[in-house]
């Protein structure tokens, strides 16, 4: 992950999917339990703190983000560490619970991303979940993707990218291994004009997700 830790300030802010699936390619359960990470970590903890040093934004879903109250997390990620950190909630409803460091967001993708990478910062952190991430690679507005495959098989849950027809090249950067099992997968989204190799169906279907704009139903 060398080309995310040099991050900076005045370098290009980019919208990083960080996140663990099970070796089935689920990022939860279906009732959004994700009792299966609770296994014991490496002492570099697969190298979570280089990565948190790189970002200063964290993007959320709804359901995530309640899921996460929900399970007693901390509705303001970074607060523990006393380093400030934004967090974006995207959501179509107006009645969610306000916490310090948290904005509600319903504009549209497209316009929102674009501002957010104008504004001077480190790296963005998209937490999810597959809804979310969906909608914001449906746009374009994904730069990379760091996964952890977990040695476990879960059955069913909610997938990492939310179902729709669809045709996304990536290009890989890294991989690294642990002694415990765990791989982790560095992606680079290869964006729609450089994937022109792709047939006239995948090409019309980027051009059709681009026209898009707002956050879907199931972003949430």
């Amino acid at each position: 992950m060398k080309g995310v830790m040099k991050a900076g300030i005045k370098g290009k802010r980019k919208i990083i999917v960080y996140i663990a699936t099970s070796a089935d390619g689920y990022i939860a359960r279906p009732d959004g339990s994700v009792d299966w990470l609770n296994r014991p970590r490496p002492v570099d903890n697969y190298e979570m703190g280089a990565f948190y040093k790189s970002i200063d934004t964290i993007l959320w879903g709804r359901k995530t983000y309640e899921l996460t109250l929900e399970f007693g997390g901390s509705s303001s990620a970074g607060g523990k560490s006393g380093r400030k950190i934004k967090n974006y909630v995207f959501s179509t409803k107006s009645a969610l619970p306000s916490a310090a460091g948290v904005e509600f967001v319903s504009e549209p993708i497209t316009a929102f991303a674009q501002r957010l990478r104008t504004t001077p910062g480190k790296h963005i952190w998209m937490m999810g979940g597959g809804g979310l991430i969906a909608s914001f690679l449906d746009q374009g507005e994904v730069d990379e993707f760091i996964i952890h495959v977990i040695p476990t098989f879960i059955g069913e849950g909610i997938p990492l990218i939310a179902p729709r027809h669809r045709t996304v090249h990536l290009k890989l950067l890294s991989t690294k291994t642990w002694s415990d099992g765990v791989v982790r997968l560095h992606y680079a989204v290869v964006r729609q004009a450089a994937a022109r190799g792709g047939s006239r169906e995948d090409r019309a279907q980027g051009w059709r997700a681009k026209r898009e704009t707002g956050v879907r139903k199931d972003s949430e």
